[in-house]
């Protein structure tokens, strides 16, 4: 079954990672066998692994944050150097189209193309992408959000983990900084979907109320399962139904397995924990219309931070089993893995 993943850190992991995702899964884990930081060794995403997986679709994303605000190993010193690295990672998008295995999608109907060739099961169709931006650092100011969107940015977050200039996200108290507001404004004018993805609390009550665009979360699971604040409420939760966006599940076992500590915890959660998140999502919501894939997988972590029982990005596809013996309908099962994603961004492109 086709799946749409919202959230894949691809750039960061060729060009950050230096991983050459055309190369399987076995031979990336054999490259980084004398590696002994978190994650190398271990990963779980490659362009091979992907198409054994049937995932034709995704939300490509560029990340770069400042240090010294959000203080990580993966910090820029200043906002110039957080532009650059974005412009790393578009460039590497560019350069795997011109190969011919990547292909941006920027509007409705160069959407609806894609679908159309990967539903005729032509040969060698390249992956689709809409270009995503995690952490608003790369914008270098309120109308630089133009310029990126010329590029093809079709969603974006505004804060990742810590402080930055926009506001306040994963693991602060923050709300939005003023200037958060003139960026969300020239959102709005473009059309250009907010992520609500780690923002803070406080700075998603600011957000919510400062746009009045679409939104999505493209990776966040519920706070009910995974008790601290990168997780959402149930009322954030339904913040999101009630403006007609979609939640991405993501396969990070500290947002899956409450009590994870990142390289002490074993995870023991499994994929039937994540299928446990798609149902609280729907009893929410009344319905699967608001729930998709956002998988993160590779998202700086690999098997020793994923559910137990996934080896590899392809054993999603074990999902649409896990949410038939539960009493899903084929129809809300294609939702979940495609449908949703489809729809959403059907309405939010541009013609």
């Amino acid at each position: 079954m086709l799946m749409f993943d919202a959230h894949l850190d691809l750039a960061f992991n060729a060009v950050d990672w230096h991983r050459n995702l055309e190369q399987t899964i076995e031979e990336i884990r054999a490259s980084e066998s004398a590696m002994t930081e978190l994650g190398r060794g271990t990963g779980t995403v490659s362009l091979p692994e992907m198409r054994k997986g049937e995932l034709g679709i995704c939300l490509a994303t560029m990340f770069a944050r400042l240090r010294q605000l959000a203080p990580s190993p993966y910090g820029n010193a200043t906002p110039e150097a957080c532009y650059a690295v974005g412009m790393s990672h578009y460039s590497y998008y560019i350069a795997m189209e011109r190969r011919g295995l990547m292909r941006q999608i920027k509007t409705r109907m160069e959407l609806l193309r894609h679908l159309d060739d990967w539903n005729a099961n032509q040969p060698n169709v390249p992956l689709g992408y809409l270009l995503s931006m995690e952490c608003a650092d790369m914008v270098l100011d309120p109308d630089h959000i133009f310029e990126w969107y010329d590029r093809g940015l079709r969603a974006i977050g505004l804060t990742h983990y810590g402080v930055n200039r926009y506001g306040g996200g994963t693991n602060s108290d923050q709300g939005l900084k003023p200037e958060a507001k003139a960026l969300l404004r020239n959102m709005e004018q473009l059309k250009l979907p907010l992520d609500l993805t780690h923002l803070s609390d406080p700075a998603f009550e600011d957000a919510v109320n400062w746009f009045g665009g679409r939104v999505l979360a493209s990776h966040q699971n519920a706070r009910k399962f995974a008790n601290w604040q990168r997780q959402f409420t149930d009322e954030q939760i339904k913040v999101v139904i009630e403006r007609d966006g979609v939640l991405g599940m993501a396969l990070d076992a500290i947002m899956l397995q409450d009590g994870f500590v990142r390289g002490k915890t074993p995870p023991t959660v499994t994929l039937e924990g994540v299928a446990d998140n798609i149902d609280h999502i729907c009893q929410l919501a009344g319905s699967a219309r608001h729930v998709g894939i956002g998988s993160d997988l590779d998202g700086g972590y690999g098997t020793e931070q994923t559910p137990a029982d996934l080896n590899t990005i392809a054993d999603l596809q074990r999902l649409p089993d896990i949410l038939a013996r539960r009493g899903y309908s084929p129809a809300d099962i294609q939702g979940v893995m495609h449908g949703n994603w489809i729809r959403f961004f059907s309405e939010t492109l541009p013609e």
